[in-house]
């Protein structure tokens, strides 16, 4: 089993923040987001393997710097398109599965997604664990990696529970507070700030002023 972490540019990171964060805040707070992700993912030692897609060198430096291999994007077309190149590269390879994680759950522990792998079936199957909302899918697991068909978006967690009925496996659903909170929205941003932890995101969030902001706001 490998995973796989998409990572769009870091210049168009997190427009929906634009609201309560300026363009440098935004690509600061992807760039801690995302490193916590990785960060994790890297630490589980049963997966074979951290695979990030994207097209940005930041990204990908970073991602080498902890170990993870880069598939690198000609051009950004989104979470969808990445994951389905990331599957069908790991497919090609032989590999039996995959784990789909986005860049923007900074609280994800490794104990998460080892409790994912734990209940995965490693046979044809499929795990998920949705967005706090039950609107978003904010990690899937998939036996083979190009088992279902990719819909990820707003709205994306039922159309993937019905491309695993489609693909004639009943997906296996687990909710987990840290992949739960994916930030997309100023409400999820204050969510994040609420909540105590040491995350690289949480600490650069306290240190540049955004926290002591946002809740001088709320």
């Amino acid at each position: 089993m490998w995973a796989v972490l998409p990572a769009k540019n870091f210049e168009d990171a997190k427009t929906r923040l634009a609201d309560v964060l300026d363009a440098d805040e935004r690509r600061g707070l992807f760039r801690t987001m995302y490193e916590d992700v990785l960060s994790s993912l890297c630490s589980v030692s049963i997966l074979q393997g951290v695979l990030v897609v994207t097209r940005d060198e930041t990204a990908a430096a970073i991602a080498r710097k902890h170990g993870a291999e880069v598939l690198t994007e000609a051009e950004n077309r989104g979470q969808t398109a990445a994951v389905e190149a990331a599957a069908n590269w790991l497919a090609g390879q032989g590999v039996d599965g995959m784990l789909a994680v986005p860049g923007d759950v900074p609280l994800v522990p490794s104990a998460e997604i080892e409790t994912v792998l734990a209940a995965h079936d490693s046979s044809r199957g499929m795990t998920i664990v949705p967005a706090r909302d039950e609107r978003g899918s904010n990690c899937i697991a998939c036996s083979p990696p190009d088992l279902i068909s990719f819909h990820f978006g707003n709205d994306s967690f039922q159309p993937h529970l019905r491309a695993a009925e489609a693909a004639g496996v009943t997906p296996k659903i687990l909710r987990l507070p840290g992949i739960g909170l994916d930030i997309d929205r100023p409400d999820d941003l204050a969510a994040l700030i609420a909540e105590t932890g040491e995350s690289r995101a949480q600490i650069w969030l306290r240190e540049n002023g955004v926290a002591d902001r946002i809740a001088v706001t709320a």
